[in-house]
């Protein structure tokens, strides 16, 4: 079968053998498969991610000696099955599959492994536990952005927004759109997306961003009304004097229970939730010295650089800083059915469709960011 192959860092389209079924596997045709970020950085930083995957027990990462088919956001249709499977969709089903195999008893990554071919081919295996069939009527080009969105759906589960509070998007690359889509799916009232390029900032409007901000000109933390006393310690001390002597003047009111109260209610002073959906050098940093007090920040974007920020900023203004990764079956079906129901769209971050000979081109026009948001392959092209 034809197949991208990613070797030293140089793409190409080769024959290679086709793959068959294991136990507990499936054989899909390959109908689209996407370009994400994580593609972008293995082809050039496979050695930093074959050795954080050795110290996370994950040994078998490629490396640029490596050739690997790259390609992990799948859909597909049912070819054949393996030994073990329930068997229990028709030959030509459309499914979407979460990128992990498992090899003689070895967990294995899709796409990153030269033991778990890519998605980025005429055809894939996958594992039948982690295989969901897409419902009839469900465009191909919109069941394609499962896998992605189930990232973002993820980081913004994890995130724990209240839809009161106003949610924060730095970086409106692929992933960076994905998470407006799925805040503004939860209910998040108040979305605000920045980034420098004027074209991802008009895709973030379409998404739903609330308010979209070019950084170089305005402040994503001051181009919304900030509620409560969280613009610096100053102000909130003052506040506190202000709030406690007034509680303080009513004879025996447990004034300490009242304030422990409206914080496990959620209606103490906070800031608002940033999404990081860069991943570059300086971001975090960034973000910590400009967030107003009680924020949390929610690490998305994939720097695969070392990195730092001033812990003491952070600590004086009781920033909270969650890293995220992934997600879990529950999040992938969900996100399946959120985009077979219409609750999400996932139409805007699409921007162009390739053939496995177009893939090489893909890659260097996804840093073009005026250019493209997402590009999936269709391998019949």
């Amino acid at each position: 079968m034809k197949a991208v192959v990613c070797h030293q860092g140089e793409l190409s389209v080769a024959e290679v053998p086709a793959p068959s079924p294991g136990q507990g596997q499936l054989l899909l045709d390959v109908v689209r498969c996407g370009i994400c970020g994580s593609d972008l950085h293995a082809r050039t930083h496979s050695d930093q991610l074959a050795d954080i995957g050795a110290e996370m027990d994950v040994p078998t990462l490629m490396r640029p000696q490596h050739r690997v088919v790259l390609g992990h956001e799948i859909l597909g249709r049912v070819r054949e099955y393996g030994a073990g499977t329930r068997r229990a969709w028709r030959p030509g089903q459309l499914v979407v599959t979460m990128p992990v195999v498992r090899r003689e008893g070895t967990v294995r990554m899709v796409g990153f492994d030269e033991a778990a071919s890519g998605g980025m081919a005429e055809q894939v295996v996958a594992q039948e536990a982690f295989t969901f069939p897409v419902p009839d009527g469900v465009a191909e080009d919109k069941a394609a952005f499962t896998e992605p969105l189930a990232v973002a759906w993820h980081a913004v589960r994890r995130a724990q927004v209240a839809k009161g509070r106003p949610a924060i998007v730095i970086g409106c690359g692929p992933i960076g759109l994905a998470v407006v889509l799925m805040l503004k799916a939860a209910g998040v009232r108040k979305v605000i997306a920045s980034d420098l390029s004027a074209a991802r900032r008009a895709l973030a409007a379409r998404c739903g961003a609330d308010v979209v901000v070019d950084p170089r000109e305005e402040s994503p933390y001051r181009s919304y009304r900030q509620k409560g006393p969280v613009g610096g310690p100053a102000e909130y001390a003052s506040f506190g004097i202000d709030a406690v002597g007034a509680l303080r003047r009513v004879p025996l009111l447990p004034w300490g229970r009242l304030m422990r109260l409206a914080d496990s209610l959620g209606q103490g002073p906070s800031g608002p939730v940033v999404f990081e959906c860069v991943g570059v050098p300086g971001m975090l940093e960034g973000i910590v010295k400009e967030v107003p007090l009680m924020s949390r920040v929610v690490v998305v974007g994939v720097c695969m650089e070392q990195d730092s920020f001033m812990p003491a900023r952070a600590i004086i203004k009781e920033v909270e800083i969650r890293f995220v990764y992934g997600y879990d079956p529950e999040e992938f079906q969900t996100t399946l059915q959120m985009i077979a129901s219409g609750a999400v769209d996932p139409s805007p971050l699409h921007t162009g469709t390739v053939g496995l000979d177009g893939v090489a081109g893909a890659f260097e026009a996804l840093g073009r960011p005026e250019e493209h948001a997402k590009i999936l392959i269709d391998p019949t092209r």
